[in-house]
């Protein structure tokens, strides 16, 4: 009979069979299959995978320790993955059972902060209910703050979060996400979430080369592809662009793509050329992709890219 059998705690762990049978090992493949690049971000969720099945290993061999502090702050430029990525974190959580259900609840100010008084705290509060058991992720997380504004009530629902974050650690995790910048001065301003969050993660801008990957791979997944002339095309185009204010990373790219499918099916569509072939309607050319104002000197910017 087995310490286990007997109800005794195990006298050893086998860590490497820990990571293949909980689903950790999955997550992560599945972490590398969907995300380009990012190498030093599947880093630190690899290490965060480490750590927490060591202290799961710890606890079933009655090694006394408090629980981990799981809160955790994601910094980078937009179009990063950092959405991508916490979810992938809450099924992970989930897995090793951090986590009841490991959903994930993402939100901007606007879901959190009312607009008179006696409004912010139940909306904030019934975000947190929807969250709990799973992950909030809070995009964007330094427009609570408003200190110019004497009127603002972003405040209480800071309060109302920082007590939910230690309260109840064991079962919700909060993901504060934002520029690096604007996130320092935020925690600096409220240091009660600093001393609350032990996972700081930044999300570095994707290379020319992995901006590339990422639009063919975007194109794969809607049945499209570049000839070789398109491919050459957006490379030119991701030097331009990435130059120009308001750009997004994979956000702008995928922004990018919608509009070279919209002057390809224009372009298929006056053409006049009698019928046409799946490869002729699933194929981007130079022409789709050069017709951008970006290669004039303009911005190839609408309303979505501008709100980035």
């Amino acid at each position: 009979m087995t310490a286990e059998t007997a109800g005794q705690a195990p006298q050893t762990v086998d860590l490497a069979a820990q990571y293949e049978s909980s689903g950790v090992a999955e997550v992560l493949r599945e972490l590398d299959a969907e995300l380009i690049g990012l190498a030093p971000v599947k880093q630190r969720i690899r290490e965060t995978a480490a750590l927490l099945l060591v202290d799961r290993a710890r606890r079933d061999m009655g090694l006394a320790q408090e629980a981990p502090t799981l809160h955790m702050s994601f910094t980078g430029n937009p179009g990063t993955g950092k959405t991508t990525v916490a979810q992938k974190m809450a099924g992970l959580l989930h897995r090793l059972g951090y986590l009841r259900k490991g959903h994930l609840v993402s939100v901007t100010r606007d879901d959190l902060v009312g607009q008179y008084i006696g409004h912010t705290a139940p909306k904030t509060k019934e975000v947190l209910k929807k969250a709990m058991g799973g992950v909030l992720f809070i995009d964007e997380a330094y427009y609570l703050y408003k200190p110019d504004n004497e009127r603002d009530y972003g405040q209480e629902a800071i309060e109302i979060l920082l007590q939910v974050m230690e309260n109840n650690r064991d079962d919700l995790v909060v993901i504060m996400a934002g520029y690096a910048d604007r996130m320092d001065k935020f925690f600096r301003a409220n240091p009660g979430f600093r001393s609350r969050i032990a996972h700081h993660v930044e999300f570095p801008d994707y290379g020319d080369a992995e901006l590339a990957e990422i639009a063919a791979q975007m194109l794969e997944a809607q049945n499209y592809r570049f000839d070789d002339g398109g491919r050459a095309a957006l490379a030119e185009y991701i030097a331009l662009r990435r130059a120009q204010p308001h750009f997004a990373n994979a956000r702008s790219i995928r922004n990018a793509l919608d509009r070279a499918r919209l002057r390809q099916a224009n372009r298929l569509f006056e053409s006049g050329g009698g019928p046409l072939d799946a490869e002729a309607l699933s194929t981007i050319s130079r022409e789709d992709i050069r017709a951008s104002r970006v290669f004039g000197g303009g911005l190839d910017v609408d309303r979505k890219d501008a709100a980035e």
